[in-house]
């Protein structure tokens, strides 16, 4: 499914958050102006006009996609975001949001608060019909590359039905952006029988198996790197740990590696191991991903990117847009929603059915 852009250029505007990730303006000018010259893309660089444009000199931009569409501050992590957005209604992540909601632009990328962007997103982009909450998601280890974990930190606590949702909107991921087709959900657990688990996962189980989803039953911790499932779904306080484990364990292994071939390799071939065992370790630095659930496309990354992670994150802005993964994600939600009610509804008329002729057999 292709989405054509509404504007007469055919390229994807992008706007991003000048302020955002702990490097901008100066890394995120540098990564739209590598975008604008490699990519189908229009830049639209959003944050204090003074530094962006500061930035923005050191380079050739004569021909490029490149404006600048001024704002004032940004909303920073140690910021409680929905306060933030109240008291700085011009800080670029907000900005940015209404250029797509005013359909200025075709997407927004953001490497700054998640919190930020996901209260952003929801204030002015508004929710897909029958979902509470946003989530964040997606291919998170090098190691494993086509499995996908929703949620990674948006959600501390779900209930079932959320917990439902996400998997719908992994699956649509996984299908179309990934080309996996048919992908099997599993809930992760402590083990794979349908009777271990936390309450929430115990209680969570009939209902996946009810569902239209390829659904698979748990996995566990291991089950990552085993190929049972390519789409596990998990709260949001265990994805978040376990995707920092992860990152941390990628650092501790680098560190080790530099410390034990010290000796016997060249600083060169050590640091260039090193760095891909951070890459295999974690995923969540170098491509950016969808805040999922939102009526219009938001792509965040990590708050330490550089240049050429925000041109990856950009990168998969645009095929984001190209393949029209907002629309694919509300469809496939709502005929899973659909079929969720007329189970729930078939459920209470056999119930209903079986209470008549027990009374009648009185």
């Amino acid at each position: 499914m292709q989405k054509e852009t509404n504007n007469s250029t055919g390229l994807v505007r992008v706007a991003l958050d000048a302020m955002g990730g702990d490097h901008g303006p100066v890394e995120t000018v540098k990564g739209a102006v590598l975008a604008a010259q490699s990519a189908n893309v229009a830049m639209i660089l959003v944050g204090d006009q003074g530094p962006v444009e500061q930035e923005l000199a050191k380079y050739d931009v004569s021909n490029l996609a490149i404006t600048v569409v001024p704002s004032e501050d940004k909303i920073r992590d140690d910021e409680h975001p929905i306060r933030a957005l109240q008291t700085k209604p011009k800080a670029s992540v907000l900005v940015a949001t209404r250029l797509v909601k005013s359909g200025d632009a075709d997407v927004v990328v953001s490497m700054g608060s998640t919190g930020a962007s996901m209260a952003s997103a929801v204030l002015n982009l508004g929710l897909m019909e029958g979902l509470e909450r946003p989530c964040v998601g997606g291919p998170f280890l090098g190691l494993a590359p086509n499995t996908v974990l929703m949620d990674i930190g948006a959600n501390i606590d779900c209930r079932p039905a959320l917990l439902l949702s996400f998997a719908s909107l992994g699956v649509s991921w996984a299908r179309t952006y990934m080309g996996i087709e048919n992908p099997r959900v599993a809930l992760l657990s402590v083990g794979s029988e349908s009777t271990k688990g936390n309450k929430q996962v115990r209680e969570s189980y009939q209902l996946f198996q009810d569902s239209q989803l390829n659904f698979v039953g748990n996995v566990e911790g291991m089950d990552f790197f085993t190929e049972k499932a390519e789409v596990i779904i998990s709260d949001g306080f265990v994805g978040n740990i376990l995707i920092k484990f992860t990152e941390g364990l990628g650092a501790a292994f680098a560190a080790y590696t530099k410390k034990r071939l010290g000796s016997s390799l060249d600083e060169t071939s050590i640091s260039e191991f090193a760095a891909e065992l951070v890459q295999l370790t974690n995923r969540t630095r170098t491509n950016g991903g969808p805040l999922f659930g939102v009526k219009g496309p938001v792509i965040v990354g990590h708050g330490s990117s550089g240049a050429d992670e925000i041109l990856a994150a950009i990168n998969t802005s645009v095929r984001y847009v190209q393949l029209g993964m907002v629309d694919i994600m509300k469809e496939d939600l709502a005929s899973m929603n659909a079929q969720n009610a007329e189970n729930a509804q078939n459920a209470m008329n056999a119930a209903a059915a079986t209470a008549v002729g027990g009374d009648a057999g009185r």
